[in-house]
């Protein structure tokens, strides 16, 4: 059980990373500026354009679809939509680059005169079409082109989500860090990243611990669950690196059953305490209200 001298216990250990200066990613959007970094926590909302995503209720069916969903999300206050063509998980079906591009460019072109869009993808081919299209955060989830995309990124002054990862792609099975302490392999890991895209002309970044993805050590649901709580509450630890933090939050069917879709309100909590900054989310409307009634209720 999650307790409250677990997470005194946590603080008094680690505390002084909170300490760390974070620099905000400000991102020019069709209703305003949107900052990202301390503050409120932003919304990400998400969309799959792939049947094989395994939160149906996150699949659109076409690109007419996908906007209206992220009309909804936006309306809901989602402050980015996320779209994908592909789905993470790793048995999914691969889907190519010219129809990930043939069913993101309609939706974003549509959608980015309304919302902040981002594109999950591993594409350089994908990335160009999308942010020709109006795009202006590309969720990075593979390694194989990553000086591609990071160039792509400093041409179009797009930001970049980057998830942690040493695949070609995330779709190929890897580890996560040990169960000891996954916070300083994180830190170990995204530093020579973060200064290798400065190199080359982004600094508009989001590291993202990639707990959303599968992994070879992490077939046990419940190992799966407690690994990503920890990595939620300890995510103020990864300030150091001075950039905001993204986190997908689970879903955990073996614990939360057909009640699955009130998981990321569970997670949510741990998540804002922990430090996240950006949450990719699929309830959008649940997420709202569960943030707001912790910016509102005083424990004293």
């Amino acid at each position: 059980m999650i307790t409250l001298a677990d997470l005194a216990a946590l603080h008094a250990q680690h505390g002084a990373s909170w300490d760390s200066p974070v620099t905000p990613v400000v991102l020019d959007g069709p209703l305003g500026p949107v900052s990202i970094g301390d503050g409120a926590v932003t919304l990400m909302g998400c969309i799959n354009l792939s049947r094989d995503s395994t939160y149906r209720e996150s699949v659109a069916t076409g690109p007419a679809d996908a906007v209206r969903m992220g009309r909804v999300q936006a309306a809901q206050g989602a402050a980015l939509i996320d779209l994908g063509a592909e789905s993470s998980n790793a048995r999914a079906a691969r889907v190519s680059a010219a129809d990930q591009i043939a069913t993101l460019v309609p939706a974003v072109k549509q959608l980015a005169a309304e919302a902040i869009v981002s594109v999950e993808t591993y594409e350089p081919e994908v990335v160009r079409a999308c942010l020709d299209a109006g795009a202006r955060v590309l969720n990075m989830t593979g390694r194989q082109h990553e000086d591609d995309m990071l160039a792509l990124a400093a041409e179009y002054d797009a930001a970049v989500v980057m998830c942690f990862g040493t695949t070609a792609n995330v779709r190929e099975i890897a580890d996560v860090p040990p169960d000891a302490d996954p916070m300083p392999v994180l830190l170990d890991h995204f530093g020579p990243r973060l200064e290798h895209a400065r190199s080359l002309g982004v600094h508009k970044v989001v590291v993202d611990p990639g707990m959303g993805f599968y992994y070879g050590n992490l077939v046990d649901p419940m190992t799966r669950a407690r690994h990503q709580s920890r990595v939620l509450a300890q995510t103020f630890q990864l300030r150091p690196l001075g950039v905001p933090v993204c986190n997908v939050l689970p879903h955990t069917y073996d614990i939360f059953g057909d009640e699955f879709r009130k998981a990321e309100g569970f997670y949510g909590v741990l998540a804002a305490l922990g430090g996240s900054h950006l949450l990719r989310i699929h309830e959008v409307a649940h997420l709202r209200v569960v943030l707001r009634a912790m910016a509102e209720l005083e424990v004293r």
